[in-house]
């Protein structure tokens, strides 16, 4: 398995039978507006370019993942993102709820109900899971989204956090089931009021202990309301003795599983 990370959470995850695009946020540098305007400087996102493979990362894709998409959260699925996966016909898995959403745009969905294994492209299964994006009433009012666990014959089990804190099911879905390897949406994003929108430093650190493999932290210096960055997690990581299990990838970068 390789994991091809284009830019924020867009990556694409390359098993012997599939390439999978996860959360396509393929818009040019300022194409989207800020999220924070108050408590971080007001630059127009995505604030990072493309990296210049990624027209080579997209040939062959096979499927396609959205953790969530409605009410704002193009920086998970922009204009540019909708056409590419509208114009490949790609099948797009995503949470149930997202799924009138994506149809509108033309995409061809396949939907997944909380928490139900299902079927992936024939050659694995797939595991959505309730995602918590922020505390208390932000929280609810970012909208409902989903983390996955992949499994595939002979390939390492992979989970996406997707955009959550650090809840009970991801703390069980790490403990339980125990994946080879985890996606972790890294950033601390926050907004103009209240608590991050996810995890800061500490339930990173958490997260990262309670994995039992690998940890690719991504959600990092793309994004104006995402203050966190790639040094300062990695000495975070570090004086926590962590570094070991954590990858943190730059932009265009190949991590070999």
């Amino acid at each position: 398995m390789n994991i091809h990370f284009i830019r924020n959470a867009t990556l694409v995850v390359e098993t012997n039978t599939q390439r999978i695009l996860v959360d396509p946020m393929l818009g040019p540098v300022g194409s989207l507006p800020p999220y924070a305007f108050l408590r971080h400087r007001a630059r127009l996102n995505p604030t990072a370019p493309l990296p210049p493979s990624t027209e080579s990362a997209l040939r062959g894709v096979t499927a396609g993942l959205i953790t969530h998409c409605r009410r704002g959260h193009f920086d998970h699925l922009d204009g540019a993102g909708r056409k590419w996966l509208a114009q490949h016909g790609t099948p797009v898995y995503c949470s149930a709820l997202d799924q009138p959403y994506l149809r509108r745009q033309g995409i061809n969905t396949v939907p997944l109900r909380l928490d139900q294994p299902a079927d992936f492209v024939g050659s694995g299964t797939i595991r959505a899971f309730e995602t918590r994006h922020g505390y208390g009433l932000i929280g609810s009012l970012m909208g409902p989204g989903v983390g996955y666990l992949l499994t595939f014959a002979d390939e390492p089990s992979l989970y996406i956090s997707g955009d959550t804190v650090l809840t009970p099911t991801v703390k069980t879905v790490l403990a339980t089931l125990r994946p080879d390897v985890t996606i972790l949406a890294a950033g601390a994003a926050s907004l103009d009021i209240g608590k991050p929108i996810l995890m800061p430093i500490a339930e990173m650190l958490e997260f990262i202990r309670l994995s039992p493999g690998l940890v690719i932290a991504t959600h990092l210096e793309a994004l104006n309301h995402c203050p966190v960055t790639r040094e300062q997690l990695r000495n975070a990581v570090a004086q926590a003795g962590l570094a070991d299990k954590v990858r943190v990838p730059a932009d265009g970068e190949i991590v070999a599983i």
